[in-house]
């Protein structure tokens, strides 16, 4: 194995300088010991990579980014992006340092978002330095990060967001938006997929507003990265079409400043600059080892170390006389200027642009413009009807035409998820026929990626959607759970949503992907039963500005519903509601969602003719109908009914909930097969005869 690069022990590039150098020394060396003495204390935590990436981020913060301490929801802002979240106590430590308030309630206040008694109690329970960065959670924090490659695709979103909001806002003489998104990453984000993903599109779009700065410190958990990666990083992101450089070492302040300013200067290329550092620079016995990665230094290793930096080494928690100002003169100073200079810019917009400016404000403010929702069709009854997905494309154009900033893409699937906006140019730069105001964004063969770009786009208050497959929200389960954690309003809109897929096969055919929606905190998942029910749920998620929504949606025509006859589609809002229903108690109810929703009304239909008293309930969405209070949800499955059929062409998982032990569900047991879709839907049971089997035995 080659030795890990030698770094000599001493204090950053300029330290010797006298003043402002000095300064500057001891702030760095403030993050280190507060990083060190936040894991210590917690007995638990990464103190390594905070301590070699101090100089890094401390000149980043201090001498760079574009950003407000006093108010840390300046839209032109510059982002920090943490995606090495494991190194959390070093973003806390420059949170507190620098003097950012805390935002209440969407504004921002005087109390400072972090005090010193937060660092200390970091990685406990209710504290608001948790164990990696969660957004929402810590005022400061732009994503929540931690699974590693997630921030790096959340950076990427970021960039497309400003470009975005550039290109559609900015006017001659009001340069809005110009500001850059930086991100800190490391080994784990080189090797896992999502991070190549996303540094793939990043140089397709030429996002010169991207910075990407790689801590090469080359260990890992299990020891040196020489065990798993040993390619080279730079030549990989020189080929995505990145500005590739290298800083040859992260205590080298002067140096990095210089780089950052090549970062910005080439404004058609994202930049990636390679820094090589020490992982727990400074510690005499674990410098350079993998166990300063993933745990507390220990007492005495923390006691020599400090006294390698001339730092005291009784002290915990100490932050010297002068640090605080220093950060409020540097960074607090430039970033209120130039808030200030925004704010002033954006009033004289107002005048220039009010229409602009409203929609700024609507963004902004996470609000709908008036009439959002006026140009929703509603669809005749046709018992040949209209896939879910088709339909699903014509509302979603209906709601595009009123709310400009809805935007988004498939992954290398418009016209199969039917997602594409009419009449909209692409999100490309001008070299790739295009333009940074297009409305659809072309993600690729990336479905992880793309989970985690429309994260950050969301972040920047933007309504994005993404498209793809049912079955590939497999590829996307961590962004996924990522914007439920953080309560993002992103649209997913999954096709192809059972086995009426058809001859693809198996492969293609989703079964435990509903479960696994379903499973998640926060997402909700609405599989709509017909062309009315797809347009109220758009008109549902649209209005849900908390959480993240999925659309299930068959490849399949499904019948559009004649809602003269049975009840209107508003009740998709409720999960769950009653879709036709006989005058007296109900002997058996059946219950569908989507594509086998027809199904359960052929059944109720036959049950009906023969004089048996039946209900077809509607059951779009389990989590709202799980928000409903006890006494509508009783109404619509009383208790004392339990003869109950469920059908569902996917996993049979969490059925039982509503059909209880005695009920029936007919769903899916195993993977599906290739077939056309009647052959499947007849062979795995889909079909009115054996449903009104069903229902026949139990109402008996």
């Amino acid at each position: 194995m080659r030795a890990l690069f030698p770094t000599p022990l001493r204090a950053p590039h300029d330290a010797e300088a006298g003043g402002t150098a000095t300064l500057d020394t001891l702030c760095i060396n403030t993050i280190r010991t507060l990083s060190m003495d936040g894991v210590q204390k917690a007995n638990s935590g990464h103190p390594g990579t905070a301590m070699a990436l101090a100089p890094v981020a401390y000149t980043l913060w201090q001498d760079v980014l574009n950003y407000d301490p006093a108010d840390p929801l300046w839209p032109n802002r510059d982002r920090f992006v943490l995606s090495i979240g494991h190194a959390s106590m070093l973003i806390y430590s420059l949170i507190y340092l620098a003097g950012v308030r805390q935002v209440t309630a969407g504004k921002a206040t005087n109390a400072p978002a972090l005090t010193l008694e937060d660092l200390q109690q970091f990685r406990q329970l209710d504290s608001k330095t948790p164990g990696h960065p969660e957004y929402g959670h810590t005022t400061g924090v732009e994503t929540t990060t931690g699974p590693l490659g997630q921030g790096c695709g959340n950076s990427v979103g970021m960039a497309m967001a400003e470009k975005w909001l550039a290109a559609r806002y900015n006017k001659p003489g009001f340069e809005l938006f110009n500001h850059h998104v930086y991100t800190l990453c490391g080994d784990g984000d080189m090797m896992e997929g999502i991070s190549s993903e996303a540094a793939s599109t990043a140089g397709h779009l030429k996002l010169g507003n991207l910075v990407w700065m790689y801590d090469a410190n080359r260990i890992s958990i299990e020891g040196s990265t020489d065990i798993a990666l040993t390619e080279n990083v730079a030549k990989r992101f020189a080929a995505y079409g990145w500005q590739v450089l290298e800083l040859a070492d992260a205590n080298d302040t002067t140096a990095l400043k210089e780089l950052l300013a090549q970062a910005k200067a080439d404004t058609t290329r994202p930049t990636f600059i390679l820094v090589r550092s020490v992982i727990a620079w400074g510690a005499p016995n674990k410098a350079g080892t993998a166990a300063a990665h993933g745990e507390p230094l220990g007492a005495d290793e923390i006691r020599a170390t400090k006294k390698a930096y001339g730092w005291p080494e009784d002290k915990e928690f100490y932050v010297p006389d002068g640090v605080l100002a220093h950060m409020q003169d540097g960074l607090g100073a430039r970033g209120a200027k130039a808030h200030a200079e925004w704010q002033k810019l954006f009033a004289a917009y107002r005048t220039a642009h009010p229409t602009e400016a409203a929609e700024l404000d609507a963004i902004f403010k996470g609000t709908l413009p008036d009439g959002w929702d006026s140009a929703i069709p509603t669809y005749e009854a046709n018992e040949k009807g209209t896939a879910s997905r088709a339909s699903s494309g014509e509302v979603l154009n209906a709601v595009a035409s009123k709310l400009p900033w809805l935007l988004g893409g498939s992954a290398d699937l418009a016209p199969s998820t039917k997602t594409l906006l009419k009449g909209e140019e692409s999100f490309q730069p001008k070299e790739w026929n295009g333009s940074y105001s297009g409305r659809n964004f072309h993600f690729g063969v990336r479905e992880h990626a793309m989970g985690a770009i429309v994260n950050g786009m969301a972040l920047y208050g933007l309504r994005p959607f993404c498209a793809g497959f049912l079955i590939f929200s497999d590829y996307m389960k961590a962004p996924i759970r990522l914007a439920a954690l953080m309560n993002q309003p992103v649209t997913y809109v999954f096709t192809h949503d059972s086995i009426g897929v058809g001859e693809d096969g198996p492969t293609h055919q989703p079964i435990e992907q509903l479960v696994q929606l379903r499973a998640t905190p926060g997402m909700t998942t609405i599989r709509p039963g017909d062309a009315n029910e797809v347009a109220e749920a758009w008109r549902f998620l649209i209005a849900k500005q908390d959480g993240p929504v999925a659309l299930a949606l068959s490849r399949q025509n499904l019948p559009t519903l004649d809602r003269s006859r049975y009840a209107s589609a508003a009740g998709v809002a409720k999960g769950a509601y009653i879709l036709a229903s006989c005058t007296q108690t109900p002997k058996v109810i059946l219950i569908a969602s989507g594509s086998e929703l027809s199904l359960a009304v052929s059944a109720y239909e036959a049950l009906r003719a023969e004089g048996i008293p039946a209900r077809v309930v509607s059951m779009p969405s389990w989590e709202l109908f799980e928000a409903q209070p006890q006494s509508y949800r009783d109404a619509v499955l009383p208790p004392s009914v339990t003869g109950r059929v469920a059908i569902e062409a996917a996993s049979s998982i969490g059925w039982d909930r509503y059909t209880g032990f005695t009920g029936e569900i007919i769903a899916m047991h195993g993977f599906g097969a290739s077939a056309p879709a009647g052959k499947l839907m007849s062979k795995f049971g889909f079909t009115p005869e054996a449903v009104l089997a069903a229902a026949r035995r139990q109402a008996r």
